[in-house]
């Protein structure tokens, strides 16, 4: 869907993993050879993470360096501050790395139906952040779409990032060796974060729409840490 909606807007590379990528972050295969299928759609799809299709596609895949870079995913696992486990961000800050201003699309649903529903939206949405002259350097834009039909969506609101807790989300179980062995995901999460926060505008049934800098220095205490450490 993301491709037929950027498709009204530029020429378009496909590159996207061959699977599931949901939670995996900013970690490319250095030590294993990856393989990229040309699919009948023209699309390519690559046995590795997200990182890797941005790496192979800018590297190998295409005639020429984009002019932005878009990777999306339909899982709802892909934001607030889980910004640092989503492969969707890591891809598009591996574009950015490039020097390739990039945009993070994520839809905060599970039925492909209606995310379908969004493309009018989206497609408005990024052809007017695709028409800003002088998009700022080493930022990047991360979207959700909340979970209801185009046609029910409020609007767009530009937000900050809310926060996500986790609570028994490793299970132990044992392999058919009876080894101990850990499972990482399950368990309850509880969302929050205030009325301008990413969560609460999707919640409300808004396009969230939040820059991310790739600098993540707290510039407000490098003299507080300064002087943890005198005389250093």
């Amino acid at each position: 869907m993301l491709g037929e909606v950027c498709s009204a807007l530029g020429q378009v590379t496909v590159v996207a993993p061959d699977r599931e990528q949901s939670g995996n972050v900013a970690l490319a295969h250095a030590a294993r050879p990856l393989h990229a299928t040309r699919r009948p759609d023209g699309a390519f799809q690559v046995d590795g993470t997200p990182t890797d299709c941005v790496l192979l596609a800018i590297g190998m895949l295409m005639p020429q360096k984009p002019d932005s870079s878009s990777p999306g995913s339909t899982t709802a696992r892909t934001w607030v501050r889980t910004v640092f486990y989503s492969g969707t961000v890591a891809a598009a800050m591996e574009g950015l790395v490039a020097g390739i201003p990039s945009i993070a699309v994520s839809y905060a649903g599970g039925d492909l139906d209606v995310l379908e529903t969004h493309q009018a939206g989206l497609r408005s949405l990024l052809k007017r952040i695709v028409d800003v002259k002088d998009f700022p350097k080493e930022t990047l834009l991360n979207i959700n779409l909340p979970a209801l039909p185009g046609d029910q969506v409020k609007g767009v609101k530009v937000t900050h990032l809310g926060s996500r807790v986790f609570s028994e989300e490793i299970a132990l179980m044992k392999d058919p060796w009876g080894k101990e062995i850990y499972w990482i995901g399950g368990g309850r999460i509880t969302w929050s974060g205030d009325a301008d926060s990413d969560f609460r505008a999707t919640s409300d049934g808004y396009i969230s729409v939040t820059p991310l800098h790739m600098d993540m220095t707290n510039y407000d205490l490098i003299e507080v840490v300064r002087k943890w450490l005198p005389g250093d």
